[in-house]
C-alpha cells in the first residue's frame, strides 16, 4: 500500500531550514463581497504593504501590522472578480443592467443575495460579460503579488479562491501558484466539481504553471469536503485517491470562521476539543453536519480507504489563515472585533454601543456570520530554507507546515527509529533529526529491525509576544479492523491541572515513544500545542468599551498550533 505523495525516511544531508510565518487565504476590495458587505477594503497593493509591515490609510487614519509577515497570498474570488470596479462605473455594463439597478435601487445586501444565489446554482450572471471584466482583475492581481515580491525579505503568492458553493455547503479551495500564473483562472462557474478544478490544475501544470489547491471550512461542508465519496457520490477509487493527494496536499485547518481540527462530538475523550466552534453552513442559520467535516476525522478515514485503494487520499498537511475580507491581514485578539471582513477595533470609531451589539448572542454580520463563533483569524507556519516562493512553496508540497490559531508558536516535530537518548541536548539536534528521521508531513518507513518501535521528537518555543505554554501533546490516529481510532498523549506538561508551574514556559521538548506502538497498523501523529489560558477577543473587546462580556461565550482561550501528521505504514 503506498501513501501517494508522501517522502519516505533515508539518511540524507540535513538540510538548515528556518521558520516563517504567513497568511495564505486573505480577500481585498478585487473580491465582490468584500466590496458589497464592507466598502473599507484595502487594494492588493495596500494589502501587501501591511502585510510587510508598512503603514497603510484606513478609514481616515494610519494603521501598522506590529510584525511583518513572511509571506501572503491574497485569494480574491475568482467568481465576479472585476465586477466590483464595473460597480463604480456609471458608463458600465454592469451598472446598467438590471443587476446593477438592484444595487443602485435596493443597496448591497440584496444586489449580495442575488448575486449569492447564482454562486450556489454554479450558474453565471446572465447578460453580464464577466470574462472582460476578469481578464484585466486578475492580470492586476498578478501585477501587484510580482511586484510586492522581495526574495529574502518578503514572498508574495499568487492566488485565488475557487468557490464552489452547492446548496450552501462549503466547498472553497483557495489555488496558490509556486511562481507565474496561467492568463485565466477557474472559477466553479466552470464547475462545481473539486475533480474538474484538480483537473484544470493537471493540464496548467503541463504548462509549466505549478500550483496547489488548499481546501478550508471543512466546517462548514455539512460533511462533503472530507466524505467517504467524490461529489457525485460514488465511493473513492484510486484514481480519485490520487489525483486528491496530487492537487491538495495541505487543507486550511484554521481561520475566522473556526477551526476545522476536531469537534467534541467526534473526539469525545478530547477535553481541549471544544475550541472555537464555527457551527453553522457560511451565511446561514443551518448547523452543519459535523461527519466529514473535520480534518482528524478524516485523518482516519484516509487511513481506512488506503486499505481499499492502495492510495491515501486524506494525507495532506495542514494551514492557516484568516479569510478576512478587508485587506488587512491581522491575527491577535485584540486586533479582531466580531467580523469576519476583520474590523480592527482599533482602527475604527467604535461606540459601547456598538461593541455591546457586536458582543449579543445571536448578533450577525453583515454577511450573516454568527459573530460570536467567529475566531480572530489565524497563521501558517513553515521550515524553509529562505524566504523565497520557490523554498516557501517547497515546504508547502512535502508538508512541512504547521497551523496556529494567531499566536507565532514555533513547532517541530520529527520521527525516526535511532535517535540518539541525548539528541535534545545537542546543539545542532535538528540537523540529527534531519538526517536520521522525517521531519512533520512526511511517511516514516518500516524498520527492518526489530525494536520497540519508533521515536518522535517534539519542541516548541512561544510567541515572544504571546502567553507561555502549557503542554505539548501526540494525537495518534490509526486503523484496526477497518475503523479509525484515536488517542491523545500529553507528552510534555508545565501548567493546567496536571502541571506544577502556572505561569507555564516558555519552551518545551520531549523525546517520546508510543507505548502503544503496533508494527502492523497503519497509523499517524501530529502534534498540538496548547498556550496558558489568555483573555479571547470578545473578553478584550467588553473590558475595551465597559460593557458585560458576553453569556454563553468563554472569556478565555488557549491559543494552540497543530503541526502536520506523520505518517506510518506498515509493510505489506
Amino acid at each position: 500500500m503506498a501513501l501517494h505523495g508522501l517522502g519516505v525516511a533515508q539518511e540524507r544531508p540535513a538540510p538548515a531550514r528556518k521558520v516563517y510565518f504567513g497568511d495564505l487565504h486573505l480577500h481585498t476590495s478585487f473580491s465582490l463581497d468584500s466590496f458589497i458587505l464592507n466598502g473599507r477594503t484595502l487594494d492588493p497593493g495596500d494589502a501587501y504593504r501591511f502585510a510587510r509591515g508598512e503603514p497603510v490609510s484606513w478609514m481616515g487614519g494610519t494603521i501598522r501590522r506590529n510584525r511583518p509577515l513572511d509571506f501572503i497570498a491574497i485569494t480574491d474570488h475568482v467568481e465576479n472578480l472585476g465586477l466590483s470596479s464595473q460597480l463604480a462605473d456609471p458608463g458600465s455594463p454592469v451598472f446598467r443592467s438590471d443587476l446593477g439597478k438592484v444595487y443602485l435601487e435596493k443597496g448591497p445586501f440584496p444586489f449580495w443575495s442575488a448575486i449569492v444565489s447564482f454562486i450556489k446554482a454554479g450558474r453565471q450572471i446572465p447578460g453580464i460579460p464577466l470574462g472582460q471584466f476578469l481578464a484585466d482583475s486578475w492580470q492586476r492581481e498578478i501585477d501587484a503579488a510580482n511586484a510586492a515580491y522581495e526574495p529574502g525579505r518578503f514572498t508574495t503568492f499568487i492566488g485565488f479562491e475557487w468557490t464552489s458553493y452547492p446548496d450552501g455547503q462549503n466547498l472553497h479551495r483557495n489555488v496558490i501558484f509556486r511562481d507565474h500564473a496561467p492568463p485565466a483562472p477557474f472559477s466553479s462557474y466552470e464547475s462545481q466539481h473539486p475533480e474538474d478544478l484538480w483537473t484544470w490544475l493537471e493540464r496548467i501544470r503541463a504548462q509549466g504553471h505549478e500550483a496547489m489547491a488548499i481546501p478550508h471550512n471543512a466546517n462548514a461542508s455539512n460533511g462533503l469536503m472530507y466524505d467517504w465519496t467524490d461529489s457525485d457520490g460514488r465511493p473513492i477509487d484510486a484514481a480519485y485517491a490520487r489525483s486528491r493527494v496530487d492537487n491538495e496536499p495541505l487543507s486550511e485547518i484554521v481561520q475566522s470562521k473556526g477551526q476545522s481540527d476536531t469537534h467534541p462530538l467526534l473526539s469525545r475523550a478530547d477535553p481541549f476539543a471544544d475550541f472555537e466552534i464555527f457551527a453553522h453552513l457560511l451565511a446561514s442559520e443551518r448547523v452543519g453536519k459535523v461527519s466529514g467535516s473535520y480534518a482528524r476525522e478524516a485523518f482516519g478515514r484516509g487511513l481506512v480507504i488506503a486499505e481499499r485503494t492502495g492510495i491515501n487520499p486524506y494525507s495532506f498537511g495542514v494551514v492557516g489563515g484568516t479569510d478576512f475580507h478587508n485587506g488587512v491581514s491581522t491575527a491577535a485578539e485584540n486586533a479582531y472585533a466580531g467580523d469576519m471582513i476583520g474590523i480592527d477595533p482599533a482602527a475604527e470609531a467604535f461606540t459601547r454601543e456598538a461593541a455591546a451589539a457586536r458582543l449579543r448572542p445571536g448578533n450577525t454580520s453583515s454577511g450573516s456570520v454568527q459573530r460570536l463563533e467567529t475566531s480572530s483569524g489565524a497563521l501558517t507556519g513553515v521550515w524553509a530554507e529562505e524566504n523565497t516562493r520557490p523554498a516557501i512553496y517547497a515546504a508547502l508540497r512535502r508538508k512541512e507546515t504547521f497551523a496556529t490559531s494567531g499566536t507565532q508558536i514555533q513547532v517541530r516535530f520529527f520521527a525516526g527509529w535511532s535517535f540518539p537518548d541525548d539528541i535534545l541536548n545537542r546543539r545542532q539536534w535538528a540537523g540529527v533529526a534531519y538526517g536520521s528521521g522525517v521531519p512533520m508531513g512526511g511517511e516514516l518507513a518500516p524498520s527492518r529491525a526489530d525494536g520497540t518501535g519508533p521515536r518522535f521528537l517534539v519542541w516548541a518555543r512561544k510567541d515572544p509576544y504571546g502567553a507561555m505554554l502549557e503542554r505539548l501533546q501526540i494525537i495518534k490516529v490509526w486503523s484496526e479492523r477497518g475503523a479509525a481510532r484515536e488517542r491523545i498523549f500529553d507528552v510534555r506538561v508545565v501548567s493546567g491541572k496536571e502541571g506544577s508551574d502556572p505561569r507555564g514556559a516558555a519552551e518545551l521538548k520531549a523525546l517520546w515513544r508510543d507505548p502503544e506502538f503496533d508494527p502492523a497498523q497503519a497509523s499517524l501523529y501530529y502534534v498540538r500545542v496548547l498556550e496558558v489560558p489568555s483573555p479571547r477577543w470578545s473578553t478584550l473587546l467588553a473590558t475595551r468599551y465597559g460593557v458585560p462580556p458576553p453569556s454563553g461565550t468563554a472569556p478565555h482561550i488557549q491559543e494552540r498550533a497543530w503541526s502536520s501528521p506523520i505518517w506510518y505504514t506498515p509493510r505489506r
